[in-house]
């Protein structure tokens, strides 16, 4: 890519002259320099509870999430919600091959023996959110209380009970050596910081600057709806199809749709944003998996992205009405995610 070409890309798409030395001072003073103060954490909320990130949770199911995840102390709001999204991409009704059924993804005998009235109105329904979720979170906390006694950390414990039973948690002492028990519990907790608020600021990315310079070698780029770049596409791409390619340059692999690489990490605040990191946006502004659209963001302002058909791949300004918020994205975040959720 020539200086002149990424100029004359960035002056269609409204930018300054000096596109080039900008980028790579925002990219060098934001993304490095940056690195040596900032803080991450699990989000918190009044009296110290978890709080969710905006528009994580669909808003139909954040109040019983946010209530419900304070059960007890193994679980907290953002933990209930990455094991729902886990088990179900909040769909309440999916069905498994396992015959697991509903948001919270139980099976008809589990059902049986734990499953409660969540919103009292005299029945248990595995297919009504306002029973399934409370049961969800009142089975982590009876978990929790079997294996309460065992060495390491009670949450991971509680998640290992159930993946495996809590007799194979007691058994080991502590999360058992089954590869697909230590996967359930890595997975669930790298899910929970996507599903937390923030506290404080949020660690860059260390691979922001190779994900942006991928990006910058397509500008200019038609785009094509459902393109990933392939020779056959001659090298288009969609949204989330050039942010998929973009990390996948740099080892990251993210899911192929937009509203699926939200959760690949934390969410920094508009005001926190570093080069590197995806933004979204929505025309539902509570619900992350209404997200329709997604782009690479290069500072000032500005990102690059795919926009449309007739389009190219260029700068465009994040601030619109539409702005849904950003995700900061790990390695471990986007190695939890699943990779075929059931639709919404």
């Amino acid at each position: 890519m020539t200086v002149r070409k990424a100029r004359k890309a960035w002056l269609v798409a409204g930018g300054a002259v000096g596109v080039c030395l900008s980028f790579v001072a925002l990219l060098v003073v934001g993304t490095y320099s940056a690195a040596a103060g900032l803080l991450g954490g699990a989000g918190s909320g009044v009296n110290g509870t978890v709080a969710l990130a905006k528009g994580a949770v669909p808003a139909a199911y954040q109040h019983l999430v946010q209530k419900w995840g304070n059960l007890c102390p193994a679980i907290n709001p953002a933990l209930l919600a990455a094991q729902l999204y886990q088990e179900s991409g909040w769909n309440p009704k999916v069905v498994s091959p396992a015959n697991a059924m509903g948001i919270a993804q139980f099976i008809p005998g589990t059902w049986a023996g734990h499953g409660i009235d969540g919103d009292g109105d005299g029945d248990r329904d595995v297919w009504d959110p306002n029973d399934a979720i409370p049961s969800a979170a009142s089975y982590d906390c009876e978990l929790a209380g079997y294996v309460k006694k065992v060495p390491g950390d009670p949450t991971d414990n509680m998640l290992a009970a159930y993946n495996a039973g809590a007799y194979r948690v007691i058994k080991s002492g502590g999360v058992p050596r089954i590869s697909e028990t230590q996967n359930y519990v890595r997975i669930i907790r790298s899910l929970e910081k996507s599903f937390a608020r923030p506290v404080g600021r949020v660690e860059p990315s260390r691979q922001a600057a190779g994900a942006i310079y991928y990006a910058q070698q397509k500008l200019g780029t038609p785009y094509l709806w459902g393109g990933t770049g392939t020779a056959a596409q001659n090298g288009r791409f969609d949204c989330s199809g050039l942010t998929q390619a973009a990390y996948r340059s740099v080892g990251i692999e993210l899911p192929r749709v937009a509203n699926d690489q939200y959760n690949a990490g934390p969410h920094p605040a508009r005001d926190e944003l570093l080069p590197g990191d995806l933004v979204f946006f929505s025309d539902d502004l509570t619900n992350s998996r209404a997200i329709r659209h997604v782009g690479l963001y290069v500072g000032g302002g500005y990102m690059i992205d795919a926009p449309r058909t007739g389009a190219v791949i260029r700068f465009d300004k994040i601030d619109t009405p539409d702005y849904f918020g950003a995700t900061r994205v790990t390695e471990d975040g986007a190695a939890a995610l699943p990779t075929h959720l059931p639709p919404t």
